[in-house]
């Protein structure tokens, strides 16, 4: 999607999210994907959930009125082995059939496939996230109409003897959101597990032993670095936004100096009053110019938020909107006249 980062980048982290989720190797579920549709949904192509065995789901294709009736349907494909497309009508005064009542005013076709151990469902699935990690994009095929190919997910690089009258959904996965944390104290964690949440990708850099523990930061990618080594340490061009919040002015001056110098990322958050804004504004002198229009200080939407949580609500708030090209308000780095 277009975005102000200037970087290829997609804010449904739907893939991400079942990945991680997913039960253990040996749980029993199917693969539901949404592959067309018509009128209002509450989803679009693409988007995916798993529907266990237990009756427990991952996701949701709709606000709850479908899922009762896929879980059918699912029991069916776990018992067959075999995939299958459903459709639901929701249009008009009918939309009572299958008894979902959900009066969406559209229709939505379902791809459901077994998604256990070894499936191909699950290697197409892992074999996208392991290229949208690295900060490539991915595509993901969903055969859900065919004579000749079995219906089911693929992944991009496999060769498909595709039929002439096939059906199929073809999806593009930019790179989720990958957000750079300068600085591990104890204000970073709610940042970092509430970008977690989204399904981003997130780094954390620390030149104190004591604050850099990955076993801090779950699901985080966690250095041990000199705030002067951070172009060397991190691959900064991958990364859609930094925020640069460690606590200590010479680290954050330093940080500051590294992003100036690599001229990336587009969007650069510095925690802390306008005050302490300004005098690192006066440190960094004419590198100033280089960061004037990517940083946004002090960082965050104006929500009120006091709580360290609040905080990083409002912190990740604004990156998402500024990801989404939304307006939002910002202050830029200015030195003191």
């Amino acid at each position: 999607m277009w975005n102000n980062s200037g970087m290829d980048v997609r804010l449904d982290t739907g893939l991400e999210l079942l990945l991680e989720r997913a039960p253990g190797a040996h749980a029993s579920r199917v693969l539901a994907t949404v592959v067309a549709t018509a009128g209002s949904t509450y989803r679009k192509p693409g988007a995916r959930m798993l529907l266990m065995a237990d009756g427990s789901y991952i996701g949701l294709l709709s606000g709850g009125c479908l899922e009762s009736d896929l879980q059918i349907h699912a029991r069916e494909v776990l018992d067959s082995g075999v995939a299958r497309a459903v459709e639901y009508d929701t249009r008009g005064p009918d939309d009572v059939l299958f008894g979902v009542g959900a009066g969406c005013e559209g229709t939505m076709r379902v791809l459901l496939e077994p998604a256990g151990p070894g499936s191909s469902a699950e290697a197409a699935l892992a074999a996208a996230g392991r290229i949208t990690h690295a900060g490539e994009t991915a595509s993901l095929i969903m055969v859900h109409n065919s004579s000749l190919t079995q219906l089911g997910t693929y992944h991009g690089g496999e060769d498909l003897p595709l039929a002439e009258r096939t059906r199929a959904y073809v999806e593009a996965l930019a790179p989720p959101p990958h957000l750079l944390i300068c600085g591990a104290a104890p204000d970073a964690l709610p940042v970092v597990s509430t970008a977690r949440a989204l399904g981003w990708r997130v780094s954390v850099v620390d030149h104190r032993p004591a604050y850099a523990v990955a076993a801090r930061f779950p699901g985080a990618e966690v250095r041990i670095a000199s705030p002067k080594s951070l172009r060397s340490e991190v691959d900064l061009p991958r990364c859609h936004a930094a925020v640069v919040m460690s606590h200590h002015l010479p680290s954050d001056e330093v940080y500051l100096r590294e992003l100036a110098q690599a001229g990336v990322p587009a969007y650069v958050g510095l925690l802390g009053p306008k005050a302490r804004r300004g005098r690192l504004a006066k440190e960094l002198g004419p590198l100033t110019e280089k960061l004037k229009d990517r940083i946004r200080g002090p960082v965050g939407l104006d929500i009120g938020a006091i709580t360290p949580e609040g905080i990083a609500l409002a912190i990740v708030g604004q990156i998402h909107a500024w990801l989404a090209g939304r307006a939002y308000s910002e202050a830029v780095l200015t030195q003191p006249v």
